[in-house]
C-alpha cells in the first residue's frame, strides 16, 4: 500500500536540474530543489545526487520513484492521420483504442529509436464533421483520427533510468517539460484564442501552439541560447564558458566587458541576430503547422529567453509582437504536478506499470475522461 506523502517531479534540463516535492492531500505544502550546471565537470548525475538527499530531508519520506520533465534537440512531434470503415454501426471507444494502438505501432516500427511520452487527439472526423472530443451515441461510416504523437530518444530515457536506478528511485511518469509548461500556462491567457508558447531552451526550441484552447500542433527547432554563446565564442575567439558568462550579465556588468575590451554593441548584435534567427524560424513553424489566416499571440519563456527582457524588445527585428514570460522554479514543477493530476482532454494517458525489481515500466493506454 503506497503511504507516501509527496509526489516527486524532476526538470533535467541541460544547464540545470530543478526538482518539487508536492504533497498530495495539500498541493500547496511544497519543496523545491534547484542545481545549475554548465561545464563538462559536473553532469546531471552530480546535480540529481546532490538534490535527492535535500527533498528527502525536507519531506522526510524516503524517495523511491519519481516523474520526469526533460526535453531535447532530438525530440520528434509526429503528425499522423489514420481512418476505420464502420459502416453505419454505433461508434465505441474500443474503435478509438483499436486506431490509436494502430496507430502507435506504425510509429514504434518506423523511428525504433524513440520512445513515445504523449499520444494527442488533435481532431475526431466522423464521417464529413469534426469534432475535438468523441461524441457519445454516435454511428457512422468512417472515423478518422488525427493524432500528435510526441517522442522522445530512448537513450535519453535510459540515461535517466540509469542515474535514478543507482540510487534506487525508479520512474513513474515522462512529460516533455515543454508541452507541460504550455498547458499550465495557456490558462493564465483565457481571452486569447490563438497563442504559441515558444520555449528557448539550450540547445533546442520548442512551440507549442494553441486554437481556442486546443493544441493544434508540438514542434522542435534544434537551435537554442547555446548557440548564442557559440557565436560569441567564435567571434570574440574566446572559451565557451567565457562566452556563456558574457551573454548571461552583459547588462549587468559592464566591467566585465571594459575588462576584456569587448564592445557592448557587438555582443548586442550577435545575442540579437540570433534570437531574431529563433523568432522568424518559429514564426515559419507556425505558419506551415497552423491556420494560414489565423494571428497567434507569441509568448516566450524558457531560460534561453531570459537576456531578452522587456528592455531590448524594441531592437529585435521581428514583425511581430512577443511577449516574455517569466517562470519561477515552482511554477516550472508545479506544471508537471498539474498534468500529472489533471491531464488534457485531449491526451490519451499514458499510465506506467513497474515492474518491483528493475523499474522498469510498460506502456499502457487509457482514455480521461
Amino acid at each position: 500500500m503506497d503511504t507516501k506523502n509527496f509526489e516527486v517531479f524532476f526538470d533535467c534540463g541541460s544547464s540545470k536540474i530543478k526538482a518539487g516535492a508536492f504533497n498530495k492531500d495539500n498541493p500547496n505544502k511544497f519543496f523545491f530543489e534547484e542545481s545549475i550546471f554548465f561545464d563538462e565537470a559536473r553532469s546531471a548525475e552530480t546535480e540529481i545526487e546532490k538534490i535527492v538527499p535535500l527533498l528527502e530531508k525536507n519531506t522526510n519520506e524516503y524517495l523511491n520513484d519519481v516523474n520526469l520533465m526533460i526535453d531535447s534537440p532530438n525530440m520528434l512531434s509526429i503528425g499522423l492521420s489514420i481512418s476505420k470503415k464502420l459502416d453505419g454501426y454505433l461508434l465505441k471507444k474500443d474503435d478509438i483504442q483499436f486506431l490509436i494502438q494502430d496507430a502507435k505501432q506504425q510509429i514504434l516500427r518506423n523511428y525504433f529509436n524513440q520512445s513515445i511520452i504523449h499520444i494527442i487527439i488533435k481532431n475526431y472526423k466522423i464521417d464529413k464533421n469534426n469534432y475535438t472530443f468523441l461524441p457519445d451515441n454516435m454511428t457512422c461510416n468512417l472515423i478518422s483520427l488525427d493524432i500528435i504523437f510526441i517522442c522522445i530518444p530512448k537513450n535519453i530515457i535510459e540515461y535517466f533510468k540509469e542515474r535514478f536506478l543507482k540510487l534506487d528511485i525508479s520512474i513513474n511518469q515522462i512529460f516533455s517539460s515543454s508541452y507541460a509548461r504550455s498547458l499550465n500556462y495557456k490558462n493564465n491567457f483565457p481571452l486569447i484564442g490563438n497563442i504559441a508558447f515558444i520555449d528557448i531552451g539550450l540547445n533546442k526550441t520548442s512551440i507549442t501552439c494553441f486554437e481556442y484552447n486546443e493544441i493544434i500542433f508540438f514542434d522542435i527547432i534544434p537551435v537554442g541560447s547555446n548557440h548564442i554563446s557559440k557565436d560569441i565564442s567564435k567571434i570574440l575567439k574566446i572559451s565557451l564558458p567565457e562566452a556563456e558568462n558574457i551573454k548571461l550579465n552583459f547588462d549587468k556588468d559592464l566591467n566585465l566587458l571594459n575588462e576584456k575590451e569587448i564592445s557592448l554593441d557587438l555582443i548586442q548584435q550577435i545575442i540579437f541576430a540570433r534570437i531574431e534567427e529563433i523568432l522568424e524560424l518559429s514564426s515559419k513553424s507556425i505558419r506551415l503547422n497552423s491556420s494560414k489566416s489565423a494571428e497567434y499571440k507569441m509568448i516566450l519563456m524558457g531560460n534561453g529567453s531570459r537576456i531578452l527582457d522587456n528592455r531590448f524588445k524594441e531592437k529585435i527585428s521581428f514583425s511581430q509582437e512577443i511577449d516574455l514570460l517569466e517562470e519561477s522554479l515552482e511554477d516550472i514543477c508545479k506544471s508537471g504536478f498539474n498534468l500529472f493530476n489533471r491531464s488534457n482532454k485531449q491526451e490519451v494517458v499514458i499510465i506506467p506499470k513497474k515492474s518491483t525489481k528493475t523499474g522498469f515500466f510498460e506502456k499502457l493506454f487509457h482514455f480521461f475522461n
